[in-house]
């Protein structure tokens, strides 16, 4: 008889800052000037480096392209 195992939703990967960059296309600082603006937030840390979940980067590179650009 087979035991039938619990289903569980697998974790969400956390990536590092450069590669969450990487795969949004754009540059290491743009991510963490989101940061900074309180646009993304890093959903853990290992050492010193922040770790992101993929979709959280790539939801605050869409409010990016929504957000009107400030000239100075």
């Amino acid at each position: 008889m087979l035991k039938s195992l619990p289903l569980s939703l697998p974790l969400p990967a956390l990536i590092p800052g450069p590669l969450a960059a990487e795969e949004a296309g754009v540059a290491p600082a743009t991510i963490r000037k989101w940061v900074q603006l309180g646009h993304l937030r890093a959903a853990g840390k290992a050492g010193r480096a922040q770790l992101f979940r993929l979709e959280d980067v790539f939801a605050a590179e869409r409010a990016a392209r929504r957000r009107p650009r400030l000239s100075v």
